[in-house]
């Protein structure tokens, strides 16, 4: 239960007053006092404890939820949003088979390994240089054949003990951060460029050194817009192709 506040909120700046109300709801999802699941009070419960029209509460939650923050549910009230593979495969993996349909993967973790941050990664995430990193390398199987490898370095600051075994992940890297650490993946950024196989990549899906590959770089974003992730993503379009949705 959400503690009320002792006021309405204040007009201090130029700012929608329903970008405020998001701002005091987002608050409370980073803060932890709404976790993933937990169910929202419905909309005039917000309306009247905020002192703001109902309004102006729907607005700022249909913010909310085309950030994949909340879940609004007809005859199901408005959760936070709680990571699932299914969902977090809609929401960040783009890879799709040669007919446009979306595929599911295989996740074979190749080795996990904590070390300092070299100069790029530690500007990636926004840490100094130096300070512990988690390196992740993960192979991709679609239909039984290794296609994407990945290189993924994540924040040591904001994931203390991050560990996984070589050996096939059964979810979504990004269900397993909310799950194990509570670390929420809200959005992610990406550029795209083409790229040659090097050693490591060729040998682990199998291809001749300095084949052509799509390149993939994303930075994620946890809720409270700090950078969580910085990945290399190596993809053999042979069979697939990379979609994206332009809105």
């Amino acid at each position: 239960m959400s503690t009320p506040l002792s006021s309405p909120p204040a007009r201090l700046d130029a700012r929608p007053l329903y970008r405020q109300v998001e701002e005091i709801l987002l608050g409370r999802i980073v803060g932890g006092d709404w976790p993933p699941g937990h169910a929202l009070p419905s909309e005039p419960e917000l309306a009247a404890e905020l002192g703001v029209s109902q309004g102006t509460v729907r607005k700022a939650l249909t913010v909310l939820e085309r950030r994949h923050l909340i879940d609004r549910r007809q005859g199901r009230g408005t959760t936070v949003t709680r990571h699932n593979s299914e969902t977090a495969r809609h929401h960040f993996f783009r890879v799709r088979d040669l007919s446009g349909r979306s595929v599911v993967s295989r996740i074979m973790v190749v080795s996990c390994a904590t070390r300092p941050a070299e100069p790029w990664e530690a500007a990636a995430l926004g840490l100094a240089e130096g300070v512990p990193v988690h390196h992740l390398r993960r192979v991709r199987q679609l239909d039984g054949s290794p296609r994407i490898f990945e290189r993924c370095t994540l924040s040591g600051p904001l994931l203390p003990g991050f560990r996984l075994e070589p050996g096939e992940l059964h979810q979504e890297l990004y269900v397993h951060l909310q799950q194990a650490h509570g670390v929420t993946i809200g959005r992610a950024e990406e550029e795209l460029s083409a790229g040659a196989a090097d050693a490591e990549t060729a040998a682990a899906l199998g291809k001749p050194a300095g084949v052509p590959l799509l390149r993939v770089q994303r930075i994620a974003y946890d809720v409270a817009d700090r950078a969580v992730e910085v990945r290399l993503s190596m993809i053999d379009t042979e069979r697939h192709r990379y979609a994206v949705k332009l809105d």
